[in-house]
């Protein structure tokens, strides 16, 4: 069960919460009374339709709430957990430790950096923020049209999926720079859907999911991948041969080859106990960790499913960090408001000790 009783001290920086001795996570905050407002997502930009006239190939209808938009569901009470031994990747009973929140879309893709500490992704705020080895926050970019899910290849090139009105994938680090922005020809907005995740390989490509399968060239040059994907999460293997990609409840793979065209799609791995596959990382050997509303499912190198990971609320992303990249952080949603009424899609960061280590060749 969850660690109860703990002494815990609140801190605010730029806003944020975090725990100088970490326990469950305390209401949030209550904000600034006038807070500026979110960035957009395209889809529910003003310009959106306007853009989407122009596309010589069409996307999809989309549903949900808004202009292209998704409601957003209800936050959910934190609930209990129980966490058993996976043999070599965790024992029984260690607690997941609270390290960070904020209100609002403003966590995702969460990456471990070399000193120990995580890089995550402020989609509202447009910002991306860096969580030191105590949990302090502190903005490292700025400015980054409602970015999203961070990747950084095994040379350091940090990039990030722009999320907003003429969407992009964006290398940080080193220099700033646009890698893709458009599609046989059309903005990137024009395949339909958000720019949700990325992984980016050490030649300075990077794939990425947005209603399906896609890899960016270091030109720039966009090719889409596979059939009858509903593609989410995505993650290269350690020497970067093959492609995990998350397929509703299930886990696809693909081969990569020496151009970063991708061949032989195939289903690697089932999830369990329901609900589809989100962000994903994988371990030194080669484990795969695929984040799921039930918590973190553990695929082994050959695809077979050996256990889950609990956590107290539904998970999206998922990274190892620390200083010896035996910690695996989650990214979760669904948190209270100092007075009580739910803040839905809040962000918290937590923690959890493995035996299992990360990929040290790569941040993620």
């Amino acid at each position: 069960m969850k660690s109860k009783g703990m002494l815990t001290i609140a801190v605010s920086v730029l806003g944020s919460t975090y725990l100088l001795s970490q326990s469950q996570a305390p209401p949030l905050p209550a904000g600034p009374p006038n807070p500026p407002a979110p960035s957009l997502q395209s889809a529910a930009d003003p310009g959106y339709a306007a853009l989407i006239a122009r596309c010589k190939n069409q996307p999809p209808a989309r549903g949900g709430r808004g202009p292209g938009g998704r409601g957003t569901a209800a936050p959910q009470p934190a609930r209990d957990y129980k966490v058993t031994e996976i043999p070599r990747v965790i024992a029984a009973g260690p607690q997941w430790q609270f390290i960070w929140q904020e209100a609002g879309n403003n966590g995702d893709g969460i990456v471990g950096t070399n000193d120990g500490g995580l890089l995550l992704a402020q989609n509202d705020n447009s910002k991306v923020v860096k969580l030191d080895k105590n949990g302090k926050p502190s903005v490292v970019y700025s400015d980054t049209h409602t970015g999203g899910a961070l990747s950084m290849n095994a040379k350091g090139a940090l990039f990030i999926a722009e999320r907003g009105l003429h969407a992009a994938i964006l290398q940080l680090a080193p220099q700033r720079k646009v890698v893709a922005d458009t599609y046989q020809g059309d903005p990137l907005d024009c395949i339909g859907g958000v720019l949700n995740d990325l992984t980016a390989d050490s030649k300075g490509g990077v794939y990425f999911t947005m209603g399906g399968l896609f890899y960016a060239d270091p030109k720039g040059v966009v090719t889409r991948y596979g059939e009858n994907l509903t593609t989410n999460g995505i993650i290269l293997s350690a020497n970067e041969k093959t492609l995990y990609v998350t397929n509703g409840p299930t886990l696809a793979a693909f081969d990569v080859q020496g151009d970063g065209s991708l061949t032989n799609q195939r289903e690697f791995a089932k999830l369990e106990g329901g609900g589809n596959g989100d962000g994903s990382t994988i371990d030194a050997v080669g484990r795969i960790y695929v984040t799921t509303n039930a918590g973190v499912q553990v695929i082994s190198p050959e695809g077979t499913y050996l256990g889950l990971i609990p956590t107290p609320r539904g998970v999206i992303s998922t990274a190892f960090g620390g200083p010896d990249k035996k910690t695996l952080f989650v990214l979760a949603r669904g948190a209270k408001s100092a007075d009580g009424s739910g803040i839905a899609n809040a962000a918290q960061v937590y923690s959890i000790q493995m035996i299992a280590q990360g990929y040290k060749g790569r941040a993620k």
